[in-house]
């Protein structure tokens, strides 16, 4: 099977709110479509405005499927939680061409938010 996509991407914008008023947590996600043959091996490096970055996110796309990667269920290889009410970005990448979505659900408010865009794909 050909692989499209790119091994490497780019969030910039990311939020996870700790407010709920709904039925549903907000949440934000990553969805992965892997066309290619092989098994992808993820890592999500994460940026912040006020500490180091982190880079012990790891997931896996398994091959000719599609992956949601929940950003308030994903743990670190320690074990750790990405923070709640801090402003992050993400580096994510990979060992084989993915297509890369990324969504959030707002539900702080009573009115639900859903926003979905494409990541930035980084040319080779």
């Amino acid at each position: 099977m050909k692989a499209y996509g790119k091994k490497t991407w780019l969030i910039p914008d990311n939020y996870l709110n700790s407010v709920s008023l709904n039925d549903w947590n907000s949440h934000e996600s990553i969805c992965v479509l892997n066309t290619s043959d092989c098994d992808a091996h993820i890592s999500l490096t994460l940026y912040f405005e006020d500490r180091e970055k982190r880079d012990d996110f790891k997931s896996e796309c398994k091959a000719g499927r599609a992956h949601h990667i929940r950003l308030d269920k994903i743990r670190s290889v320690g074990g750790e939680k990405i923070p709640r009410d801090v402003p992050y970005a993400i580096l994510l990448e990979s060992d084989v061409p993915l297509v890369v979505q990324y969504s959030r659900l707002d539900t702080s408010r009573r009115e639900l938010a859903l926003m979905t865009t494409m990541a930035y794909p980084v040319e080779e």
